[in-house]
């Protein structure tokens, strides 16, 4: 069957490649077209056209850059036109996807499937409507989600697991065939301040400011492979002797005796790591952003580890509320001794257990296979 893909960042190219060698695997035969990236086009097919070219963030960037943006969205309704595939996954990237879909259902018969449903349970619950016009199939990886749409909403979903689950597991497993960590010489605190230049500068000196009220532990940064040293050097305080190492999160959040995690995805990697971890998340004008929060989030946490959880598990530190003294006392409870770790570890356990076992991306692709092959034979 013919698979057209659409990503539009680099977690995205990273799931939908996952997806497709699962589809491969129960569609041997399958062909690939996809907007994406280099994992994907290292699976196989054809990549149309790079999702760098139409990623872009916040409003400003969006509207300086709208024509591109719109010229891409063009090119990528025309091209599924033409080539007529068997279902469009999409994969996150709501902006541009729900409207791919709205054009697909609108113009076509061919059915529209969404793989990482779009975070409507935070913000912009008005897409629903737009989700049951035009999405005939979602997979969703939080198992939160399902309650929202289907109790709440009364839209049909699938749970399939979530792709974190697998990646922790498939770096566990390569860990314990080929060993390479040496001894921690002391013990460490883990910095993970975020991948986008806007995240580092906000977060990253407050968090070592923290960290470094703990001189009998070092102080290891996890660098995101796509920015320089010198970024994060420019935002440590004068003289404090950080350890910045690139691609390689896993293995220094594991062996860390506890973290301070920017919210995002690596807030959930960090509990299936087994490591306590404060979130954090500064911003320019904290106190209004803090007192906002509740006012444009539909949602009481920040963090998947404790909107998973459905209570606080990870402390989350917001707007004026981050700064340096808070975080210290945040590490303070949960470094080995504290009052908070043991509880803190419990949590962890509980929200692995909600997530289920690992195989997300095989579960999603054997769903999708069998609805594609139930349609195909109910036309025929």
């Amino acid at each position: 069957m013919k698979y057209y893909l659409i990503a539009g960042e680099a977690s995205g190219d990273l799931h939908a490649s996952n997806l497709m060698k699962a589809l491969l695997e129960e569609d041997p035969a399958a062909d690939f077209r996809f907007f994406g990236g280099e994992k994907m086009a290292a699976v196989g097919g054809t990549l149309v056209r790079h999702y760098r070219d139409l990623a872009y963030m916040g409003f400003i960037a969006v509207a300086m850059h709208l024509r591109t943006i719109l010229r891409g969205m063009r090119q990528c309704k025309q091209d599924i036109a033409r080539w007529q595939p068997d279902v469009v996954i999409l994969v996150d990237y709501p902006g541009f996807n729900l409207s791919i879909a709205k054009f697909v259902k609108r113009h076509t018969q061919i059915p529209v499937f969404y793989y990482i449903s779009p975070k409507i349970w935070a913000w912009k619950e008005r897409r629903i409507k737009a989700i049951r016009q035009n999405v005939d199939e979602l997979f969703s990886i939080l198992p939160f989600e399902k309650d929202f749409y289907e109790g709440k909403h009364h839209y049909p979903i699938h749970y399939v697991g979530n792709p974190c689950v697998d990646a922790v597991a498939a770096w566990a497993e390569k860990r314990t065939e080929t060993p390479t960590e040496t001894p921690q010489s002391r013990p460490a605190i883990a910095l993970v301040p975020g991948s986008r230049k806007a995240e580092i500068s906000s977060n990253l000196r407050l968090m070592a400011l923290a960290a470094k009220q703990f001189p009998d532990h070092k102080t290891v940064i996890a660098g995101a492979p796509n920015l320089p040293e010198s970024l994060y050097r420019e935002h440590l305080p004068e003289g404090f002797g950080a350890e910045i190492v690139f691609g390689k999160t896993y293995d220094i959040v594991a062996s860390a005796d506890a973290a301070l995690v920017t919210s995002g995805t690596a807030t959930l990697e960090t509990a299936l790591l087994r490591t306590p971890q404060a979130v954090c998340y500064h911003t320019r004008c904290g106190r209004f952003v803090r007192f906002m929060q509740p006012h444009f989030l539909k949602v009481p946490y920040i963090s998947l580890v404790n909107l998973i959880a459905g209570r606080e598990v990870v402390p989350e530190l917001i707007g004026d509320a981050m700064n340096a003294d808070r975080c210290a006392a945040e590490l303070r409870a949960i470094l080995p001794g504290g009052n908070g770790r043991d509880a803190m570890l419990q949590g962890y356990d509980e929200v692995i257990n909600r997530l289920g076992p690992a195989g997300a991306s095989n579960r999603a692709a054997k769903e999708m296979v069998a609805t594609l092959r139930k349609r195909n034979a109910a036309k025929s």
